[in-house]
């Protein structure tokens, strides 16, 4: 620990039994993983409260943001919402069904293509999105309260090099 650092947490004191067990090993993958498993673990406690709260589900959210991101008129294609999303078309079809059910999207005929349908945000869909956007923003930055702003600059760089490698 830095002399910055006052009191172990969780992760130190399995490191430490661990090290007591197994000297040959180097233990430092699970000082960074295991505390980043655990701070997910608290993320998805919070973003489920927030799609909750935003009466929401994660799946919806993915859908609806995607489409508030784009900017007016928050138009996507289905193929558009597909590489967005990451998941198979049928899902992709059926996530859209529900949410036309719902009236947070709307599908309408592609000007530009009389074959294609692009998926349209309805007024509740963005006022709902814009609530929970908000809600999302100030749960995270509480997660974060601990770290000034330079740390929390810092990890996201170190974290963008990490994720990097993986998305190659």
């Amino acid at each position: 620990m830095s002399g910055t650092e006052t009191a172990g947490d969780e992760v130190d004191r399995i490191v430490a039994a661990w090290g007591r067990q197994r000297p040959d090993l180097d233990f430092s993958p699970l000082e960074v993983l295991s505390r980043v498993d655990r701070l997910s673990r608290h993320l998805d406690r919070a973003r489920k409260d927030v799609f909750r709260r935003s009466d929401l589900e994660p799946w919806e959210w993915d859908v609806l943001s995607a489409l508030r991101r784009t900017g007016a008129p928050f138009q996507l294609s289905p193929k558009q919402l597909l590489q967005q999303t990451l998941v198979s078309s049928g899902t992709m079809t059926n996530r859209i069904d529900r949410l036309v059910g719902r009236r947070l999207v709307r599908r309408e005929a592609d000007p530009d293509d009389g074959r294609s349908v692009l998926v349209t945000l309805t007024d509740d869909g963005r006022i709902r999105v814009d609530a929970a956007i908000t809600r999302l923003v100030d749960a995270e930055a509480e997660l974060l309260r601990a770290l000034p702003r330079a740390d929390r600059e810092r990890l996201a760089g170190l974290l963008r090099k990490l994720s990097l490698g993986f998305d190659a």
